[in-house]
């Protein structure tokens, strides 16, 4: 079978994780991604985060799947012609180097564009142009100027960063979607562009809601949704809204049966407005149906805190599997909270390819996320990520030299 983006060639410069979560989508999608890294080390987080020693840690072969490896001194003159090379064979080239390491190493965009003009080059930066545009970023500092951490945590304590990766690989994920936009693009103008995803623009425009309400506190002074309402103090910014559901159905993070021994013994509920009544039949209080304080929305606003806390008192009487099972009947929404080890062991995921088992020849069997995108006429098939240089014999040749050439280059640490 055929994948979506059979025939695309991306010349790889990323490290860590924004950038690599962006080439491995690609990959995923069809593309041949050559990972460009320096010979003796290679990407950063092959050494960082090591559970098994001496071989590459699951933190980069988790990013790295379906591409090829080939190490590269781009110090070196006859590096950058590798380089040069790879450039007029490439589609894209992605990086998210500091900015401007690669102008310093020669390859200005001018440079590219008149070796090929139908080249990509797309970048993650931290910032976009202003002035924070040379700062560094990583991942907990774009949630922080992105909006995120000032929103998120409880309004008695200090801004939270979450687990989520939401500032390097939703940045890579949002990059992707240039690559490909640009891609398209490309088959009515035949010349390539530059992409930009800068990290902070990226987290905000995952955190839109909370821009949203910003604009609301300001008409109103108020919002009416957040666990504040009516009793607490706003002030002029958004506050920090707990377990508070972003949208107009309220919801919170409730106890299970089992809490007091297992922490993630909890289950998110959310009150959605058409399922009102199955919910007061669920936990024993039908007469809220017809109660004015508690049969419109509008009414229950003031009340969260109380019907949440008499919800509470039915799931603590349930695991939280059993209380799915009950509330799915009524389609009331609910959600448990699943640590890390029911989601590894999750059949349905692993049916669906989204928890992957994938054999490495250094550190043996290991679980990975595989492609969350499902196309039904381009199947992933997730490959194991490249050892250090695996795939530069193969791919110097695909350039045009010879077996000669390649040794030399190697003996004298070129490649």
């Amino acid at each position: 079978m055929s994948k979506a983006l059979d025939g695309v060639r991306i010349l790889d410069f990323t490290h860590v994780q924004s950038g690599p979560t962006c080439t491995q989508l690609l990959a995923w999608f069809g593309a041949d991604v050559i990972k460009v890294e320096k010979a003796g080390e290679g990407d950063a987080t092959r050494g960082q985060l090591r559970d098994i020693p001496d071989v590459d840690s699951l933190y980069f072969t988790m990013l790295n799947h379906n591409k090829r490896s080939i190490t590269v001194n781009t110090k070196d003159p006859k590096g950058k012609e590798v380089v040069d090379r790879l450039i007029k064979t490439c589609d894209v080239l992605v990086e998210n180097f500091a900015p401007g390491a690669l102008d310093r190493m020669g390859f200005t965009w001018e440079h590219i564009h008149a070796l090929n003009p139908r080249m990509i080059v797309a970048s993650v930066k931290g910032f976009g142009p202003g002035r924070y545009e040379d700062c560094k970023v990583y991942e907990n500092v774009a949630q922080c100027a992105g909006g995120a951490a000032s929103t998120t945590g409880f309004d008695d304590g200090p801004p939270l960063v979450t687990g989520a990766q939401i500032g390097d690989s939703g940045t890579g994920l949002h990059l992707a979607l240039g690559i490909v936009a640009a891609l398209y693009q490309r088959n009515s103008t035949g010349r390539g562009q530059k992409v930009l995803a800068p990290m902070q623009d990226s987290v905000l425009n995952l955190c839109r809601v909370k821009l949203r309400d910003q604009q609301r506190l300001e008409r109103t002074a108020t919002l009416h949704e957040y666990p504040q309402y009516p009793y607490g103090h706003f002030g002029d910014t958004v506050p920090r809204a707990g377990n508070a559901s972003g949208g107009g159905q309220p919801g919170w993070i409730l106890k299970c049966k089992g809490f007091e021994s297992d922490p993630n013994a909890y289950i998110y509920f959310i009150t959605q407005a058409p399922v009102w009544p199955a919910i007061c039949k669920v936990i024993g209080e039908e007469g809220w149906i017809t109660d004015p304080e508690y049969a419109k929305p509008a009414a229950r606003l003031k009340h969260l805190k109380s019907i949440f806390a008499r919800i509470e008192e039915w799931t603590m009487t349930k695991t939280k599997f059993e209380a799915m099972t009950i509330l799915n009947e009524y389609d009331i929404p609910c959600g448990p909270i699943l640590s890390m080890k029911e989601i590894a062991a999750d059949e349905g995921l692993r049916a669906t390819g989204t928890i992957v088992e994938v054999e490495h020849p250094t550190r043996g069997t290991y679980l990975s996320v595989g492609n969350p995108i499902k196309l039904s006429d381009s199947r992933t098939e997730v490959r194991r990520s490249p050892l250090l240089g695996e795939h530069t014999d193969e791919v110097m040749a695909q350039l045009g030299y010879s077996a000669a050439e390649i040794a030399a280059l190697r003996a004298a640490r070129v490649i």
